[in-house]
């Protein structure tokens, strides 16, 4: 089990203010230990992993645009929709985490971040 979370696999924990996120665009946070980029873009909310799945670089620096989020390293983009790389270059998908947004607060699963210190 993770430091620092109840015993339920459902728990929701708190990460950003929505209004922090929003006015930023990309926040980048870390939670029980896993480094994660929040994205607010065109009225959606996400989570992502923070290190680019191709050559590491941070996300939370890179810049959002028409839909997806461009690595700061390489330009090379990733869809908000599926996370898949942008054509020619190779890599796997960017992982998304689940959030919901209640009482302007955004809140990330902690089962998925649980699986992701498992794996």
């Amino acid at each position: 089990m993770v430091e620092g979370f109840a015993q339920s696999r459902d728990q929701w924990l708190p990460v950003c203010s929505l209004p922090r996120l929003t006015e930023a665009g990309i926040v980048a946070v870390r939670v029980a230990g896993v480094d994660l980029a929040l994205i607010s873009e065109g009225g959606r909310v996400m989570a992502c992993e923070r290190a680019c799945p191709h050559e590491q670089a941070d996300l939370a620096c890179g810049r959002l645009l028409h839909g997806r989020i461009a690595c700061p390293r390489h330009e090379a983009s990733f869809s908000l929709d599926d996370g898949t790389i942008s054509d020619g270059w190779p890599s796997r998908p960017l992982r998304f985490y689940p959030v919901r947004v209640e009482r302007g607060e955004v809140f990330i699963n902690a089962a998925s971040l649980i699986l992701k210190r498992e794996n």
